[in-house]
């Protein structure tokens, strides 16, 4: 699981990123020191192993540099479960909303369903025999009751003679080839398939938090006897619906949540933005401020190290990976509490985006919106291209829009790119048909964003 990590070398991970993310390299290189300690610390000796304990990192930039972005792509390139979460969603105990070790129980979740799908593919193929199988009983049944002698025969009158069983034989063997060679796809087959005995089920009590609730529903769930129904698809439909009920039959799932817990705990990665918003900008105070240093508190044993009871087992969170995030605008990174401070030694500065930065991030990353945009008509069979002036264009707009109404980095060329290529998405393939060819220069982009630079104020455009 971490030995793929073991031929990624810092500077490999930075590469890695640099293929998605423009500039920010004090960032990447600092995610790329974690990611790697992740691997030297399963392979450092048994005898301090335990004691190494993740530098939880800390980034400060404003919206939309690429902090989000970085932690996501870092948990891609590791294979590792990741979740995501807004630190403002959580409130403190005792009060309405989402407890913090629910971030740990959505972690496992993801871990599991990573090893599911693993496992899956690897018996995939016996899975398909599995089905293929079924879909040929239901075209053509097999004969039950085969008679070899004629001692047999006279012993069970009802036994089917050798000749009526081996022409059901060949038969069946004909439909198998011309199932293989997909020369029955829309053929409707009648199958079962097994459905949820109480969908929708949902136990409530007193004082009873999340974890507890999903293992009563869970016990529930597996008390009540499961139940078939039949439907009629074709073969195609078929595959697909029966193929993951068989895998599913055929992997162990104690394994997939022993190999899960492991994955979560030892490569786990959780993002945890909007820190500020729970930061208090006041050292005494009542009201919200408490609430919010409430927050910090409930967040503190998870950061440092606790075990969090899950509906897949007992996870120790001692080794995972925490990247807080936050604009830190109207709050100071100080103004966490200093217990929480002390968890994130790695402190992050994110750069604003400049005009070259913009420039960049339309033209290079394998995601680039460009590109999104190209691929999208490519569908349609229309050609569409940017030169490297109108790309200018748009970089300077989407600076200029930044500095002069709100920064929301990135972002702000989504709406730009949007009001851009309007026009040419909907005539597409109505007006412009296939095999067109679009080329956007500097003189479209003025002409179709010129609102933009009349407009000072702006506010058409603000997400």
């Amino acid at each position: 699981m971490l030995d793929s990590l073991e031929h990624l070398t810092p500077a490999q991970i930075v590469a890695e990123l640099d293929k998605y993310i423009i500039g920010q390299q004090d960032a990447k290189r600092n995610v790329a020191i974690a990611l790697r300690n992740r691997w030297r610390r399963m392979n450092a000796d048994a005898s301090i192993q335990k004691e190494i304990v993740p530098n939880n990192i800390l980034m400060i930039g404003a919206t939309g540099v690429g902090k989000t972005e970085i932690a996501r792509r870092l948990a891609k390139i590791a294979d590792a479960p990741f979740t995501k979460v807004e630190a403002s969603k959580f409130t403190e105990v005792g009060y309405v909303g989402r407890d913090v070790e629910s971030m740990v129980r959505d972690l496992v979740e993801q871990s599991v369903n990573m090893v599911k799908t693993k496992k899956k593919e690897e018996v995939k193929q016996r899975a398909a025999e599995i089905v293929e199988d079924i879909i040929l009983d239901a075209l053509i049944p097999p004969i039950q009751g085969r008679s070899t002698t004629p001692v047999s025969m006279a012993a069970h009158p009802d036994a089917i003679p050798d000749s009526d069983y081996e022409l059901n034989e060949r038969t069946r063997e004909k439909f198998r080839e011309k199932i293989r060679n997909g020369e029955l796809e829309d053929r409707k087959i009648e199958i079962r398939i097994q459905q949820s005995a109480m969908p929708g089920m949902g136990v409530m009590g007193p004082g009873m938090d999340e974890a507890s609730m999903m293992n009563i529903q869970e016990m529930i769930s597996g008390m009540m006897p499961k139940k078939t129904k039949k439907r009629k698809v074709t073969i195609a439909e078929a595959r697909k619906i029966l193929l993951e009920e068989e895998a599913s039959k055929l992997i162990d799932m104690d394994e997939v949540k022993e190999e899960a817990i492991f994955k979560a705990e030892n490569s786990g990665v959780i993002f945890i933005d909007e820190i500020d918003k729970v930061a208090s900008s006041s050292k005494k105070g009542s009201g919200p401020d408490v609430s919010r240093e409430g927050v910090q508190r409930d967040l503190l044993p998870i950061v440092e190290g606790s075990t969090v009871n899950t509906k897949y087992g007992v996870i120790n969170t001692d080794h995972i990976l925490f990247i807080a995030a936050g604009a830190f605008h109207v709050a100071k990174p100080s103004d966490l509490i200093p217990e929480l401070q002390g968890r994130f030694p790695i402190r992050v500065e994110l750069q604003s985006l400049t005009k070259d930065d913009f420039y960049q991030i339309l033209k290079f990353p394998k995601n680039a919106l460009t590109k999104q945009y190209e691929a999208l008509l490519a569908s349609e069979n229309v050609s569409l291209s940017f030169n490297d002036e109108a790309l200018d264009e748009i970089a300077s707009m989407a600076y200029e829009v930044n500095a002069e109404v709100e920064n929301i980095g990135a972002r702000r060329l989504q709406t730009i790119m949007s009001r851009l290529l309007n026009d040419i998405l909907f005539d597409v393939p109505d007006k412009i048909g296939a095999n067109a060819q679009i080329l956007v220069n500097r003189e479209m982009v003025r002409e179709k964003l010129a609102g933009m630079v009349k407009n000072r104020d702006l506010s058409e455009f603000i997400l």
